[in-house]
């Protein structure tokens, strides 16, 4: 990859490289001195209590979390004292503090470490300049385009927004469901392609909408959101407008094509995820439609205890995954801003399912989760394909939000740019992750001065044993060649440039 004289940004010339490096040089030296001022004014302004200080604002955390494990995985008094534990011991924290004028202190130290947190995040996000999926020419312009509504959906969007009739005006057939008897949405779209339409849409939620993109993807004709669902998972990550419905139309007129990929599980669609353990079979518990806490808090602890359910097993690429009590196999890996790495997918063409699974048997683990990723009852990983087995002949299964139970073992896959989704030109789009902290890394960067020759000579030396290729070649295949190339830039080395 050659990277244009401008920048290391594809789209075109921008900053040069080196002003962008430095910028973010200089952001990592202000996390460091932020973090350590808050350190510093622990130590200054609260003397000999500062040990007692920091003590006292750990147990607090440790002790909370412990709390919060009792509250979900017990019943009866123990969950209501758990409960009341978690409420007081925060409490108790800022009265120790005030009494002993110390809560001034406290609050300054922590506003140094989320401005050193968020220096931090804007020091590392210079990696993610891109990420934005390809576009592609929107040809040929469909002709016929079919699309399907469902009008209860998002509380009745479709209706209230006039969508059919904007639908109708720009020479699109509409399909509208019945809010009286169930649809088999996948047959009515290939009876509409069998007729001649060129391109399928769906106004609807992720689940429709993954089994219409499959009939779309199996035609090989493009396939059109409308962000008239609830939650709109898909769409976010296409970069599509949830607030305003009718602008996806747009792309019937203007639009442009994003190849991406297909999951699949069991032969069957899914473009968000497909859900496993705790949270399958609580969708499926019939009381959960009309009260989704109390049914949750009824299930989690038979759950957690090992007491209701099947006894999970997957086997990700080459990592074995054993009992877990949720496991979460997505189309692409999910962002690393958070804990478990859930959020939104910056890519939906990597080619690679992401993987995330959590087991807190005990509150020993629970505890263990403020490790993030490192902890040792959360995996998250990418892999090409995922078997899950289970101690039962069939197990409940979430896909895309809609309950299902298939025999075991389950098998799940991605098909690489099987989908052409048409856009609008002109939309929102995708906001550049928000990567996890590092702190190695922000110290490299930190430390780093331009022209680094010992760096760009270990970068070439990577670059024969991470080819771009890698994102397709197994499991973490991926992960490598981001890292790779965000290293890359991190030190103002252009792979493919002698």
């Amino acid at each position: 990859m050659t990277v244009p004289p401008g920048g290391d940004d594809p789209a075109g010339p921008s900053r040069p490289a080196s002003g962008r490096t430095r910028s973010r040089r200089w952001l990592a030296r202000l996390s460091f001195a932020l973090a350590f001022l808050g350190v510093a004014v622990i130590a200054v302004f609260a003397e000999l209590k500062s040990l007692a200080m920091l003590g006292l604002g750990l147990a607090a955390v440790l002790l909370c979390l412990v709390a919060a494990f009792f509250a979900v995985s017990r019943r009866g008094p123990l969950r209501w004292l758990s409960l009341l534990a978690v409420i007081l011991a925060p409490v108790t924290v800022i009265v120790v503090y005030a009494f002993a004028g110390l809560l001034w202190v406290a609050a300054a130290s922590a506003a140094a470490w989320l401005l050193a947190g968020l220096t931090g995040h804007a020091a590392l996000a210079g990696d993610s300049r891109d990420l934005p999926m390809r576009e592609f020419p929107a040809v040929p312009k469909a002709r016929r385009p079919f699309l399907i509504m469902n009008p209860r959906s998002g509380g009745g969007k479709v209706l209230r927004l006039g969508l059919p009739g904007k639908a109708a005006a720009l020479g699109a057939e509409v399909f509208l469901m019945s809010d009286s008897e169930p649809v088999d949405v996948a047959l009515v779209a290939r009876r509409a392609v069998a007729a001649g339409a060129d391109l399928l849409g769906v106004a609807g939620g992720d689940g429709t909408q993954a089994l219409v993109a499959g009939v779309a993807a199996e035609h090989g004709i493009p396939f059109l959101v409308i962000t008239a669902g609830t939650r709109n998972h898909f769409a976010l990550d296409l970069g599509l407008d949830r607030d305003d419905p009718a602008a996806c139309l747009d792309a019937l007129s203007d639009g442009v094509d994003l190849h991406v990929d297909l999951g699949m599980i069991d032969g069957q669609p899914f473009v968000n995820n497909a859900s496993f353990g705790a949270y399958a079979e609580i969708v499926q518990t019939p009381a959960y439609r009309g009260d989704k806490l109390g049914t949750t808090l009824n299930a989690l602890p038979d759950l957690i205890q090992g007491e209701r359910g099947a006894r999970l097993s997957a086997q990700a690429g080459a990592v074995r995954i054993d009992a877990p009590h949720a496991l979460l196999v997505a189309n692409n890996p999910y962002g690393t801003g958070d804990i478990a790495g859930l959020g939104r997918r910056p890519r939906l063409d990597g080619g690679v399912l992401g993987v995330v699974a959590v087991t807190v048997a005990t509150a020993r683990q629970a505890v263990g989760l403020l490790r993030g990723r490192r902890a040792a009852g959360l995996r998250v990983l990418s892999a090409p394909a995922v078997v899950v087995t289970a101690d039962a002949e069939r197990i409940p299964v979430g896909i895309d939000g809609e309950a299902a139970r298939l025999p075991v073992p389950v098998r799940c896959t991605i098909r690489p740019a099987a989908l052409r989704v048409r856009v609008p030109r002109n939309r929102p789009g995708v906001p550049p992750p928000r990567p996890a902290i590092s702190w190695s890394l922000l110290w490299r960067l930190a430390s780093s001065q331009p022209g680094q020759v010992s760096g760009a000579r270990r970068l070439r030396a990577g670059q024969r044993a991470a080819p771009g290729a890698g994102a397709r070649s197994g499991a973490g295949g991926a992960d490598a060649g981001v890292r790779y190339r965000a290293a890359c830039r991190l030190v103002g080395y252009q792979p493919g440039v002698a």
